[in-house]
């Protein structure tokens, strides 16, 4: 498999971490220590999911060269769709003139993207389809409660794609996915759904259940434990060296975590790319928008092996080593 182009969208806004003193209790100092970041795009009122897809894969088109009509097969990553229904990768395909493709998309919120690529990568060795579009694209802004400072403070809006054609190489060489349902509670937006939907909620109550609701330290733990564990299992299965490895694209949830994985790994901290002071969470956009980022900036070249791993709501993990 070789990835033939990448393109990332940000929104024009950017709100820094001053802009967020003015609408609720916190400060830049309290953000940038326990985080790391330092401003997130936001969409425009006129922006939704579907837009910033949309962009974001219009320049993953120009960079392979190819037309929308040579797309088969578009995956979206989202937990953030446009509507409840229709999936958001319909719409995308429609908007870039990709005509009666397949198109279909998955939540599995921060691990989307990666769970997207395996799915892609299967039904491309298959030869199911022979080109598939790839998208993780969220706008979390439009779920956050602007009250809560633990929250809204860390996420951005953004979206990332990469276009997979199958070139007889099986070069995602290992790969790990979990979920743990058990903790599913830790992350989630309890109202809204067919359990809890929207119109047997209070009119006049202050319904905090339809918007994002996190367990920090929760997940902080879960992240420390788990994902280092799925580095040393992609590592042993890969049957490489932790020095074999060029580059690691984690969830850029925030840096605390990252610094804290790095910690406890025979991977020097500089292979680890990070983009999460200037774009904060972005969710599924995440590792996109940081693989986009690191083509573009010449960090990651043939024959390199490059580790991306996905992780959070689910709680769920994503992982796989890929030869580039």
């Amino acid at each position: 498999m070789k990835i033939i182009g990448t393109g990332s969208y940000l929104p024009q806004r950017i709100m820094t971490n001053h802009d967020l003193e003015a609408i609720v209790d916190t400060s830049d100092e309290w953000i940038v220590k326990r985080t790391g970041i330092r401003e997130r795009h936001i969409a425009s009122k006129n922006e939704s999911t579907s837009d910033l897809a949309y962009a974001a894969a219009k320049n993953a088109l120009a960079m392979a060269g190819i037309s929308p009509t040579d797309i088969d097969m578009l995956i979206v990553a989202t937990s953030t769709p446009d509507y409840p229904i229709p999936a958001v990768a319909p719409i995308v395909a429609s908007k870039l003139g990709c005509g009666q493709i397949a198109a279909f998309d998955i939540n599995s919120v921060c691990s989307g993207f990666s769970v997207a690529i395996l799915n892609a990568y299967g039904m491309l060795r298959t030869g199911l389809y022979r080109t598939v579009l790839v998208i993780g694209a969220d706008t979390y802004s439009r779920i956050l409660n602007w009250t809560d400072r633990t929250s809204c403070c860390i996420f951005g809006d953004g979206a990332g794609a990469a276009i997979l054609q199958f070139d007889g190489r099986n070069n995602i060489i290992s790969h790990k996915f979990g979920t743990d349902g058990a903790r599913s509670n830790l992350i989630c937006i309890p109202a809204g759904g067919a359990k809890n939907p929207i119109h047997s909620l209070d009119p006049n109550g202050p319904n905090n259940d339809l918007f994002f609701q996190m367990d920090g330290r929760s997940v902080y733990e879960f992240s420390i434990d788990v994902v280092p564990k799925t580095i040393v299992q992609l590592i042993e299965d890969a049957k490489i060296q932790p020095s074999d490895i060029s580059a690691v694209l984690l969830h850029q949830a925030n840096i605390r975590i990252i610094d804290a994985i790095a910690k406890y790994l025979d991977i020097p901290r500089e292979r680890y790319l990070s983009n999460v002071d200037r774009v904060g969470n972005t969710s599924s956009a995440s590792l996109p928008i940081l693989l986009d980022e690191a083509v573009r900036g010449d960090k990651i070249h043939k024959g390199d092996k490059v580790m991306v791993i996905g992780f959070g709501g689910g709680l769920s993990w994503c992982g796989y080593v890929m030869e580039w």
